[in-house]
């Protein structure tokens, strides 16, 4: 089966760099993708079968992305130039959302902020809290990481969210943050943190739009973000 041959021995049309070629990257699967970037220097083993380890090892892309240089090269056939090609292809991947960041719609619906910072929050391991600053049309200004805290504790005081407000002659703005375990529903503390971060912005006449909670989507759970918002939550 062609799965089992070599790349070299496999036909053109088989092969994954030609498979892009003439398809397009949508018509590979995330494995394939591997193996162009794995492809170099391999010696004509199967790329395929090493990018589906590399997935088997790390259980999915998201933890794959998180990996570091050293493991990946604990797998067996990637060397110290691949594991840094797959690193570097991550690293763009997510300059690339960071460059969006400087053309983004207008922030006027919580799904506009979720895509904001979703990809950033997959790869954090511990809860991290994000404000977007934003013009008078809730136009981003700029995007700012406030903190990081424990796997589920943040600290957040309103002097560093509004100092940097100020400081980018902010109109308005939106509080964001990660659960790491998956279940974006607000805790006792986010309320809390919210309506503190709610009364500092009346004071200041800075409008506090929203608060997004980022997780991830379930079964049971088709969006991957709450809005306290929506949930009726946003109050001094």
């Amino acid at each position: 089966m062609a799965s089992h041959l070599r790349l070299k021995d496999q036909l053109p049309a088989e092969r994954p760099r030609e498979r892009l070629a003439q398809r397009g990257p949508d018509a590979l699967t995330s494995a394939e993708l591997l193996a162009i970037l794995l492809r170099t220097g391999h010696r004509g083993a199967n790329a395929v079968e090493l990018g589906h380890e590399l997935l088997r090892r790390f259980g999915s892309l998201h933890a794959l992305a998180q990996a570091t240089v050293e493991e990946l090269r604990q797998i067996k056939g990637v060397g110290r130039d691949k594991a840094v090609t797959v690193a570097a292809a991550f690293a763009l991947a997510r300059r690339l959302v960071e460059e969006r960041v400087e053309e983004s719609e207008p922030l006027n619906h919580p799904e506009a902020v979720a895509r904001l910072v979703r990809e950033q929050a997959r790869l954090a391991t511990v809860e991290t809290f994000w404000v977007a600053l934003l013009n008078t049309r809730h136009r981003l200004l700029k995007l700012e990481k406030i903190s990081q805290g424990t796997l589920d504790t943040i600290l957040v005081h309103p002097r560093e969210v509004f100092r940097l407000a100020i400081a980018a002659k902010a109109a308005a703005l939106i509080l964001i943050h990660n659960h790491p375990s998956g279940d974006p529903t607000p805790s006792e503390a986010d309320l809390r943190v919210t309506r503190d971060l709610v009364r500092a912005g009346q004071i200041l006449r800075i409008d506090v739009l929203d608060h997004i909670i980022l997780g991830r989507a379930t079964a049971t759970r088709t969006r991957d973000y709450v809005s306290l918002r929506e949930l009726g939550a946003l109050h001094a």
